[in-house]
């Protein structure tokens, strides 16, 4: 009662003290990324990259630190498996809030590697998250539609061809890669609008993470699914955050085997991507099934 009674005060302090903790870490990383590109590469330039690794966790730990502070939520982790900090993972996990990508950073604090989004080539021009992720290596995806590659053929597989060029940055380095597969933010609305056969998530698009598997399948030790909930606020987790009226956060991790997919010659990338859907439709439609029991209990 008292929160709510604060929160538009909460919401001002702890508003500030986020985007000043982004602003920080992200300016610290785009600094030192200006000065890796002076740098050898090899040992030196790993180095270095550890150490605007550990800047990305320390925005991480610091927003969580602040979120924790500034509400009285109660964030229950569970993890179904092992994880180490010396393997390649591949991350799908469902897209509620922005709140999301702070939280999964966090989690691979001290777990696994550090986390790669991939973005939207629109998202270098947010300030502080675009040149921060360029500075950490992460990838920029121009996705092409269908009636753009109809009239410039020759385009067609371009897409794949950068996520191959950013994947080799990947290759010598433990590294966790991110999607959000269901390609935007979960809404009633959403759900509505794309008649989701799920209950609780949007239908997912096997594109962006299909690419992925088929440039650096080979290389990755595990898919962590992820499944994050905010069952007392499930309407506006970033809003309630930053308002102090957050009360839970569910992060729940199933360590699974990476699917026996490869793309070989015989296939053509749409033949992959169909056979790569099929997997992903049945890994969601018991990530469904989870969700449920979990808001349940």
């Amino acid at each position: 009662m008292i929160r709510t009674l604060f929160s538009p005060v909460i919401f001002v302090i702890h508003t500030a003290l986020q985007i000043t903790n982004l602003a920080l870490w992200g300016g610290l990383i785009i600094l030192f990324g200006v000065v890796k590109l002076i740098l050898p590469s090899g040992k030196i330039t790993e180095a270095w990259n550890s150490v605007m690794h550990a800047c990305l966790f320390s925005f991480g730990r610091v927003s969580v630190v602040l979120i924790r502070l500034f509400n009285n939520v109660n964030i229950e982790c569970a993890v179904h498996g092992e994880l180490s900090k010396d393997r390649w993972y591949l991350i799908i996990a469902n897209h509620l809030s922005y709140l999301d990508i702070v939280l999964l950073i966090e989690f691979a604090t001290h777990r696994i590697p550090a986390p790669k989004f991939f973005l939207k080539k629109e998202l270098i021009w947010l300030p502080f998250v675009g040149l921060g992720a360029w500075a950490l290596d992460m990838p920029f995806m121009h996705r092409y539609t269908k009636a753009y590659l109809d009239k410039y053929p020759e385009k067609k597989g371009k897409d794949l061809e950068t996520t191959r060029a950013s994947c080799e940055k990947f290759r010598t380095v433990p590294t966790t890669v991110i999607n959000f597969v269901e390609g935007t933010r979960f809404t009633t609305q959403k759900h509505h609008q794309k008649r989701s056969p799920y209950e609780t998530l949007l239908p997912p698009k096997a594109g962006g993470v299909s690419f992925t598997l088929a440039a650096m399948g080979e290389l990755f030790t595990n898919v962590l699914d992820i499944s994050l909930l905010y069952p007392e606020n499930k309407r506006h987790p970033m809003m309630a955050m930053l308002s102090g009226t957050m009360t839970k956060i569910i992060i729940d991790v199933n360590v699974m085997p990476v699917p026996a997919l490869q793309q070989h010659s015989t296939l053509s990338e749409s033949e992959f991507r169909t056979t790569f859907q099929d997997w992903l439709n049945a890994m969601w439609k018991n990530k469904d099934s989870r969700i449920k029991r979990l808001l349940e209990s």
